[in-house]
């Protein structure tokens, strides 16, 4: 996801993955056409913001995926969460405290109106250095 038009890819990249770039309709038209120039796929969609549950619809029908690993930050992972488009919640969590004022959360920019979704623990899986990686089911 890329609102900002931030995203640049040098000519020699180290990465041989296919790139697929999602952004709004508010993306300048060179940006576009630099991605074009580098062969990476795009798809612009939403005025003012990314319209997340068209961008999954166009992601299912032109690119055939059907299943998407949200790994980002609050932001996004709110944004996904308000359109409905997340069934499970996997976190990872490392033995360590951060508390630092400001730091983002897993889930940010919700309305303050929002409710909170009720989640079903899937599983919790503990490991030597202290980790534990918990899945949950979201409850709609």
């Amino acid at each position: 996801m890329d609102t900002r038009e931030t995203l640049l890819w040098e000519e020699d990249s180290q990465y041989s993955r296919p790139y697929l770039i999602v952004t709004s309709e508010n993306v300048k038209k060179d940006y576009l056409e630099y991605l074009d120039s580098k062969n990476i796929s795009w798809i612009a969609t939403g005025k003012e913001h990314i319209d997340l549950n068209r961008a999954v619809e166009i992601l299912a029908t032109e690119f055939n995926i059907e299943r998407l690993a949200i790994v980002s930050g609050g932001k996004i992972d709110g944004g996904f969460l308000d359109a409905g488009l997340i069934d499970e919640i996997s976190i990872l969590m490392g033995p360590g405290v951060d508390g630092r004022t400001n730091a983002p959360s897993v889930f940010d920019g919700r309305a303050n109106d929002s409710h909170s979704l009720p989640l079903k623990l899937q599983s919790v899986q503990s490991y030597d250095n202290g980790a534990i990686w918990i899945r949950y089911q979201v409850q709609k």
